[in-house]
Formats: structure tokens, C-alpha cells, sequence
């Protein structure tokens, strides 16, 4: 099989879709790469190192996708690039494709495109082990980027996010007891703050509390998040509904009861958000703001830590490539539930029902297309 790794092209995306070490495991397997010119440059991986790994570098980027059976991307397809994808592809990356618009999803159709989105892919309990290594990343980078925007310079309330003798410590708020939001809860006790995670899930509660002892931990209600926001110097909203739409969680009304300078970094964002004056932001544009409230809303946040996220990538997803590559997508698909539970169109058939849902479009059952049935 032949795998394309384009250069991304969204705005501040610095990261690449693999690896050099994960095209020389691909390669070793008896597959041929093709790398878009300076695709890995960002993330400081040469042309020369994609080369003494196997692969062939290709001078455009339309080459890129025109030769790949597999095209191995980190962000969705941009329109330019969908007039570019050959047709039958497998396309991976992470879609989100719930918060795309229709005409997305039905040029894919058209396209007859297998689509497999990393943030659905499953290990065999049910964890979405493509999005972990990001989650934590970003988790750690959320406690970061608030202390830095807590500053005054920064528009922030002017306090440290740590502990001083003689001072309350500041006050953390996060909305989600998952990956990333247990990362962030570990990182801001780390540094002395006061924390308080919400989640509707009481055994991820429990589990934060063994190991997080002086976390408070609470089912949210409207009147905790009122509570809780008002009271709160940093908000890190960490909800996760896969294949769907985030909740507002916060509504406009609580950040106007906010704290004047403090932050609120809505890492949802990617699907569409948890607070409702959020709207996305860039990596150089990261902050807007509201009824005196600092917004973070960087979709792509881990892109500013290219080479660590690249490689973080290339190690999470060769397996499932492997899988796709060693034995053709219709038998790795019927041999691993988990990888199957990633796609969201099958040969241009819809096959996700919450996206099918959210777009008012049919869905096809993927065991009947498997088996060779049910196709529209």
C-alpha cells in the first residue's frame, strides 16, 4: 500500500502526520511512503531523514494525495486539499467532524473516502487511546498557558497561580474528570492551587480523589457551576462527548459573574466548545476578551509543541496504520471492533449514527457493507 503524508496546511499547524521512525516501520513492512516536501520541517524533521527512513519526497502536494491509498494527516481536510484527495481513499486524521459543516461530510461522500477519525479510535476497554497522549498534553499545558495569562501584561487578575506564605492559594475550576482534565487537576495541585473538578462520571470522581486527596469533587448542577465560576480564577473546560457536539456547561450569565481578570481556557473547543462565549482562536491570536474575562480557545494548542506532539502521534497511530496497511482495511476493520469504531464513512457510506444524526443524513450499518450489503 501506498501512504501519503501531506505538509498540513491550517493555519499554525506544525506538526506532521509521522514520523521518520514511523515511516521506517512502515516501510520495513514492505510499503512505500511518499512525504510532501518540508512536511516535517516544523516539527525539525528533515527531508533528508524522511529519505534515509524510505520514503520518497514529492515536490507538491497534490502528488502527495493523488499517489496514497492511505493518507496519514494530523488535522482534517481543508477544502483545497479535498479537490485534491483521489478517490477511494483512506483518509486519517483527527476529523471532528461534528462541528464540520454538511457539504464536508458529503464531499467525502462523493468521494467515495474511508475516514477515520483518530479521536474515535478504541483500545479494547473502551478508552480512545489516539486522543490520550494529546489529552494529557494538553492537561499539563492548560495549568501553563492560565499562570501566564493570569499576569497583569496579559489582561489578567494580576495573581500568581502557586502559593505564597500568607496568601489564598487561587482558585482552579475544571469541567471534566477525563484524561485531560486529571492531568490539569494534577498539574495545579502540583504548583499549590485550589481545585475543584466537576464531572457527571462518579467513579472518574472517585478515582481523582484517591489520588488527588485535597481536590474537591462535585456532580455538576447549575447552581455548582454558579457557585463555582463565580468564585474561580482559572476555568479549564475539559468535556468530551466522542463523535458529538460539547454541552455549554457555562453560560454567558456565569461569565458575567466572573472575576474581572480571570481566565477561562475552553479546551472543547475542538467540538465546538463547553462555554458559551467561546469561539476558536489561533496560536497567534490566542486570547479575546469578554465581560472582562480572559477566553483561550485554541483548537490546535498542542501544535506549539510540534516535535513532542509529532512524535507522540507517530507512536499512537502506527499500530492502527499497520493494522490497515498489513491487512487491507475491510479485514482489519472486521478483525478489531476498536479501529472500526473510529470511521465515520466507509467507501463514502455514512456509518457514524451521531454524526449521521447531527447532519439529518442516512447511515449505513458497516457489518452489512462489510458483508456487502446495504449499500446505497
Amino acid at each position: 500500500m501506498i501512504i501519503g503524508v501531506p505538509r498540513e496546511t491550517h493555519r499554525h499547524e506544525h506538526r506532521v502526520g509521522l514520523t521518520p521512525y514511523g515511516v521506517a516501520r512502515l516501510v520495513r513492512k514492505g510499503h512505500s511512503v511518499v512525504v510532501e516536501k518540508d512536511a516535517g520541517l516544523e516539527a525539525l524533521f528533515s527531508d533528508r531523514e524522511y529519505e534515509e527512513a524510505g520514503a520518497q519526497i514529492v515536490y507538491n502536494c497534490e502528488e502527495a494525495y493523488k499517489r496514497a491509498d492511505l493518507v496519514c494527516r494530523v488535522g482534517s481536510l481543508s477544502p483545497e486539499e479535498m479537490e485534491l484527495v483521489k478517490p477511494g481513499s483512506v483518509i486519517c486524521a483527527f476529523q471532528h467532524l461534528a462541528v464540520a459543516p454538511r457539504t464536508v461530510v458529503e464531499q467525502l461522500q462523493a468521494l467515495d473516502a474511508t475516514v477515520i477519525g483518530y479521536e474515535l479510535v478504541q483500545d479494547t476497554n473502551g478508552r480512545r487511546k489516539l486522543l490520550v497522549p494529546f489529552s494529557e498534553m494538553a492537561g499539563q499545558m492548560a495549568v501553563y498557558i492560565a499562570a501566564h495569562y493570569l499576569q497583569n501584561e496579559m489582561g489578567g487578575r494580576g495573581i500568581l497561580l502557586g502559593t505564597v506564605p500568607g496568601i489564598a492559594p487561587p482558585t482552579v475550576l475544571i469541567l471534566g474528570a477525563g484524561t485531560v482534565g486529571r492531568t490539569a487537576a494534577r498539574r495545579a495541585v502540583a504548583i499549590g492551587a485550589h481545585v475543584i473538578v466537576l464531572d457527571d462520571d462518579l467513579e472518574k470522581l472517585r478515582t481523582l480523589s484517591r489520588e488527588l486527596p485535597g481536590v474537591v469533587t462535585q456532580v455538576p448542577a447549575p447552581q455548582r457551576l454558579e457557585q463555582y465560576t463565580a468564585i474561580a480564577d482559572v476555568v479549564i473546560g475539559a468535556i468530551l462527548i466522542p463523535g458529538a457536539r460539547a454541552p455549554y456547561l457555562v453560560t454567558e450569565e456565569m461569565v458575567r459573574t466572573m472575576r474581572t481578570g480571570s481566565v477561562i481556557l475552553d479546551l472543547s473547543i475542538d467540538q465546538g466548545g463547553c462555554v458559551e462565549t467561546s469561539r476558536p482562536t489561533t496560536l497567534d491570536d490566542p486570547t479575546y476578551i469578554m465581560h472582562d474575562v480572559v477566553h483561550y480557545c485554541v483548537p490546535n494548542m498542542t501544535a506549539n509543541v510540534a516535535r513532542t506532539a509529532s512524535r507522540a502521534l507517530s507512536d499512537a497511530v502506527l499500530a492502527p496504520v499497520r493494522e490497515l496497511t498489513d491487512a487491507g482495511v475491510e479485514a482489519a476493520l472486521r478483525a478489531d471492533p476498536g479501529l472500526a469504531a473510529g470511521l465515520y464513512l466507509y467507501e463514502g457510506e455514512l456509518v457514524n449514527e451521531q454524526l449521521a444524526a447531527i447532519m439529518g443524513l442516512p447511515v449505513a450499518s458497516l457489518s452489512d457493507l462489510l458483508a456487502g450489503e446495504g449499500r446505497s
